[in-house]
């Protein structure tokens, strides 16, 4: 049987307490080794076995650990997984995965160097919305695609007092905090644009970041593709409308891991990333120009999917389901 993959987690924030710590200390083929805390001592009190360091350099020179979690603020991921990767370790960094494509080749080529596997940490291609409207596109139904819009919105019109996000630096804003979910989920169902367009603003009073964005891709077929983001949406929007020549499917965004984890729920309990009946997609098709209405049964999602892949790639070398060449476009995309 092969060992335990020993993992190194770089933050205890949102990202490392919701959507890294708990799966790898609950994945059998995982070990939730040692994470990095350079203040307050929280995940030790929540996983006492683990070992808490006070800087990135202690975690990357204990000699076990295989793998590290970047989960850092986004301007440090390009020096933090540089960093691990000369040290020998994988790297499974979260998004964004960069701020510039010439950071992210220059990861991988490192990589390469170093005989280390790096990759990113898109969960959301495991959530039940997502993984719903792929079973649409995918079942064919649609027909011809010809027009899809996809939107990840909140309402958040005070500033707030995280500098992480909030300051004028590389990779804050909008665009590159919830943008990256939304340009790889058009990737990974559509393909590569021959062309893209975008669109960033600040709306807020004295937001020093960027909180509206929007991208349009077009296709060669014809497909065209509008992506949006904003901060500044008090109503809930369709997160996926999409209308093909046969018919139209539209889902609101509805995962129900994120809430699952922030109250508690294990990601192992039988309820975990299982929809509600009520947020079922709705699809409509075409036949005589008669319309057949169907409710679309919602996808479990898991972001154990995600702790999957990494060790299929770290054991058996397999693809990485975000590919190289996908996350280069998305960071070509987010920078042009």
């Amino acid at each position: 049987m092969d060992k335990v993959i020993k993992t190194g987690v770089l933050s205890f924030g949102m990202s490392g307490s919701l959507f890294h710590c708990p799966f790898l200390n609950l994945h059998a083929k995982f070990e939730l080794t040692a994470i990095v805390e350079r203040s307050v001592k929280k995940a030790k009190k929540i996983y006492p076995t683990i070992i808490s360091y006070n800087t990135v350099d202690e975690l990357l020179a204990q000699p076990d650990i295989e793998l590290v979690v970047v989960n850092t603020p986004s301007s440090t991921h390009f020096e933090f997984a540089m960093k691990a990767l000369k040290s020998k370790k994988h790297v499974l960094v979260e998004k964004p995965f960069t701020v510039t494509s010439a950071e992210a080749k220059g990861l991988y080529e490192e990589a390469r160097r170093q005989s280390c596997f790096i990759m990113p940490f898109q969960n959301r291609r495991y959530d039940s919305d997502f993984l719903s409207v792929k079973s649409v596109v995918d079942s064919g139904k649609l027909g011809q695609l010809i027009e899809v819009h996809l939107r990840y919105d909140r309402y958040i019109y005070n500033i707030s007092n995280n500098l992480n996000k909030e300051s004028n630096r590389p990779g804050n804003g909008v665009l590159y905090n919830l943008g990256p979910h939304l340009v790889d989920a058009a990737l990974a169902l559509f393909g590569e644009p021959k062309a893209w367009s975008k669109v960033i603003q600040k709306k807020r009073p004295n937001t020093q970041v960027d909180d509206y964005a929007h991208i349009h891709l077009a296709y060669e077929n014809g497909l065209q593709v509008f992506l949006t983001t904003s901060l500044l949406v008090a109503l809930e929007q369709p997160a996926f409308v999409l209308h093909g020549t046969k018919g139209s499917y539209i889902k609101y965004r509805s995962d129900v891991q994120e809430k699952q984890l922030q109250s508690g729920v294990a990601p192992n309990s039988p309820s975990f990333g299982v929809e509600l009946p009520s947020y079922e997609g709705e699809l409509v098709t075409m036949e005589d120009e008669l319309a057949n209405v169907e409710r679309i049964p919602s996808v479990k999602g898991s972001y154990f999917n995600v702790f999957d892949a990494v060790y299929k790639t770290l054991r058996t070398k397999a693809s990485f389901p975000v590919t190289e060449h996908q996350i280069i476009k998305q960071i070509e995309i987010l920078e042009s």
